[in-house]
């Protein structure tokens, strides 16, 4: 309680009495007056500001993103079928880091890259010099080009992304690479994989082969690949996804439940 203010003008030298102390301290008593009425806030339409939380709720989103978010909620209710559901068994963290390590390390080259090298080639040749042309060990990308090297038995490893979209684009070559006996795996982001052969977004890369000095760590990367997709291929493609309703619904369901088993136990009474 706020202490009530008094004025008191007491004259040059002088101690205020021991009375007037004690009514200082004693007087804590908050001053109301009577004609203003005490009246609850009204947070319906027309009346008091509502205090503020959080309205992301009943925002009007774009349609981009409403289309995002309603297919978001589908995937979760509807019954998703395993070759689909398949895409939701991403790479785990560590073991995506040292994927995308050893990527990194056969980027293919950019366009500036490429223009300095036929500079410097077509310098060389001016010179009357033999330009030994050795063809580059780099990443594969491209899904017609990737899926020839499948089919050819090329491929020593394949990368697909989870979010490719029409996800139809890539939802076979899981089982095309099972059938070729090709090492594979899903990893988050399509943009991810894009970044690292100099594009937007890519849905697949493929690795044909690595270098000497690489090959001990590839082959623990490979290793842990297959135990993790292509040994586990027979229990994912039973495995359905999505069925789970929101959480108004489960409240429901369970509160039905409840009554069903009040019921039953007073029967078997």
């Amino acid at each position: 309680m706020p202490l009530l203010c008094l004025k008191v003008s007491l004259g040059p030298g002088s101690v205020p009495g021991p009375g007037l102390t004690l009514a200082l301290e004693g007087s804590t008593e908050k001053v109301t007056n009577p004609l203003f009425e005490k009246r609850p806030k009204q947070f319906g339409i027309g009346g008091a500001l509502p205090p503020k939380k959080d309205l992301h709720r009943f925002v009007k989103w774009p349609k981009v993103v409403r289309i995002q978010r309603q297919r978001r909620i589908l995937k979760q209710r509807l019954k998703v079928p395993p070759a689909l559901n398949q895409f939701t068994r991403t790479l785990d963290k560590n073991l995506a880091t040292n994927l995308f390590k050893m990527l990194l390390k056969y980027r293919p080259e950019d366009k500036a890259a490429k223009k300095e090298r036929l500079l410097k080639r077509a310098q060389a040749e001016a010179e009357g010099k033999t330009v030994e042309a050795k063809k580059p060990i780099v990443v594969k990308y491209g899904l017609n080009h990737v899926t020839y090297l499948i089919e050819q038995s090329k491929a020593q490893l394949v990368v697909i992304a989870h979010d490719v979209d029409p996800i139809e684009l890539v939802v076979w070559l899981p089982a095309l690479c099972r059938k070729m006996e090709v090492p594979y795996c899903i990893v988050k982001g399509k943009a991810r994989l894009g970044s690292i052969v100099h594009k937007k977004t890519a849905s697949v890369l493929c690795l044909t082969t690595v270098k000497n000095e690489d090959k001990l760590e590839f082959s623990k990367i490979l290793e842990a690949i297959k135990a993790n997709f292509n040994d586990k291929f027979d229990e994912v493609r039973k495995k359905w996804g999505g069925g789970v309703m929101g959480s108004k619904s489960q409240a429901k369901t369970k509160a039905r439940e409840k009554l069903l088993a009040k019921e039953a136990a007073q029967r078997m009474t």
